[in-house]
């Protein structure tokens, strides 16, 4: 035992002094190329851990050069392979702020929209245990926004036309949102909330199928607060706009019970 405390405070000693060999970084006298290629087979072999480290060695050493603009967006797309989608939007804006003319902007703003589509993708797929009303899909929003940035920006970019999809993919679920929150707030008495989050689905998201819905439960919501005139005006902008809906039926003029229909 005596022997072990000796030698625990020898090593003690021989540390504060610096007297133990350091660990020797290997890369050190590496070029920013080798720096590159090196965390670029990292990334590759998926230890996006190791690669981001090297990335991040490469331009703090070399900060000034091609290598080190590309490093930064090979970060962030390693922070997103890596299911660290926070940690690559930061980069991606970073990228962005530090380099507003890159050529490389377009694929930035993609990367940015695909990392907050992750978090649009979980958020949707919680929806279900959540209160309706503490819902927030900030990042489908913000998913939404870098899509169109791009393809209204760099309308003949490689990325614009899935970015487009994921567009639409995102609008209609946007609006299926806040139709279900009007719902939900109908179903609790709340009709004035109600409207008010129909009308900002049909000001927002104007081509999502769920407006159909959303306009039978504006329409139940006037009907509610005992405003006939504008719960009709609402049923012939249902009928205008979905002819063939569940929500309406017949040929004549809209009747004020047809939308409790499969409601």
């Amino acid at each position: 035992m005596l022997r072990i405390l000796t030698l625990l405070l020898l090593l003690g000693f021989f540390s504060g002094c610096g007297l133990l060999p350091e660990q020797i970084d290997e890369t050190k006298d590496w070029s920013a190329a080798k720096l590159y290629y090196s965390a670029k087979e990292k990334l590759a072999d998926g230890n996006f851990t190791e690669a981001v480290k090297t990335f991040e060695k490469l331009e703090a050493r070399y900060p000034y050069g091609a290598y080190a603009q590309q490093s930064q967006l090979e970060v962030a797309y390693a922070y997103y392979k890596d299911n660290e989608p926070a940690s690559a939007i930061a980069a991606c804006d970073r990228f962005m702020k530090m380099h507003p003319n890159h050529p490389n902007v377009d694929y930035a703003l993609y990367l940015k929209g695909l990392s907050n589509f992750v978090e649009d993708s979980s958020f949707f797929a919680r929806m279900a245990d959540q209160d309706m009303s503490e819902r927030d899909p900030k990042s489908a929003r913000e998913a939404f926004e870098s899509f169109k940035e791009l393809s209204t920006r760099f309308p003949q970019s490689k990325y614009a036309t899935d970015a487009v999809g994921r567009m639409k993919y995102l609008l209609d679920n946007l609006g299926a949102h806040e139709v279900d929150v009007a719902r939900y707030y109908y179903k609790r008495g709340a009709y004035v909330a109600a409207v008010n989050r129909v009308k900002f689905a049909l000001e927002n998201y104007r081509q999502a199928p769920a407006l159909e819905a959303g306009l039978a439960t504006m329409a139940r919501s006037y009907d509610k607060l005992n405003l006939p005139d504008l719960r009709d005006d609402t049923l012939r902008v249902l009928k205008l706009n979905f002819p063939k809906s569940a929500f309406i039926s017949g040929d004549g003029p809209v009747q004020a019970k047809s939308w409790w229909k499969l409601w």
